[in-house]
């Protein structure tokens, strides 16, 4: 009798042990959650070139239709998206003009909308989605001359249409030295020289007007003295 009690007690105080050690016991540590990967990040379609050319900054000079680049104009080549390509650059007396990545390139007997479809190709060689505007920054080509009895000889832009009265005014007008009667036109076309007959005064006053022809790039008026 006495050993089942002793043996109760031990089973009894090995149990209440047992449930202090697990009550004891610090609780385990949960496992984190693993982190869910970020969602791929949309990318970027290419954009395609622009349907209408592009606002060019500067100045330009408007041209009349079917205008053909010459030397020493002044051009604005841009190239969109592209400000290491983009620059201005005059025509060479050779009619040619360099550009980065594809050098010397024919732009005199063209037009802005041609040289710019040639530029447009040249490069897609190295640029794929290559789109080229062509703008005339100086015009200075294009130049009828007048020499002789005038206030002011000399070389003048031909930025619009210009009668021989109209350059005479430009050139402050005849001296009073010139011979009004006898004054000529030169033009030079095909290698030939073709000379019109000018009498300011017929002219001015009405008759004649036939002979204040539109002049034409290259023409030179002659202002005789008396």
């Amino acid at each position: 009798m006495r050993t089942l009690m002793v043996t109760a007690l031990a089973l009894t105080l090995f149990g209440q042990g047992v449930a202090t050690a697990q009550s004891a016991a610090p609780p385990q540590a949960q496992r984190p959650a693993q982190a869910q990967p970020a969602p791929p990040q949309a990318q970027r379609p290419p954009q395609a070139p622009p349907t209408t050319k592009p606002v060019v900054p500067g100045p330009t000079v408007p041209v009349e239709a079917g205008f053909t680049i010459g030397p020493e104009d002044v051009l604005g080549v841009v190239v969109w998206r592209e400000p290491d390509v983009t620059a201005d650059v005059t025509v060479r007396p050779d009619g040619m003009i360099t550009l980065p990545l594809i050098r010397d390139v024919r732009a005199a007997g063209f037009t802005p909308s041609e040289l710019a479809e040639r530029l447009q190709k040249a490069l897609r060689e190295y640029i794929t989605d290559a789109s080229v505007t062509v703008v005339v920054r100086q015009m200075n080509s294009r130049k009828v001359f007048i020499t002789g009895e005038v206030k002011r000889p000399a070389s003048y832009p031909l930025l619009s249409p210009m009668t021989v009265m109209q350059l005479i005014a430009v050139a402050g007008g005849l001296t009073e030295w010139a011979d009004g009667k006898n004054i000529s036109v030169m033009r030079v076309e095909a290698g030939k020289t073709t000379t019109f007959a000018f009498d300011y005064k017929n002219v001015a006053g009405g008759k004649k007007p036939d002979q204040n022809i539109v002049l034409k790039p290259g023409d030179t008026v002659v202002v005789p003295e008396r």
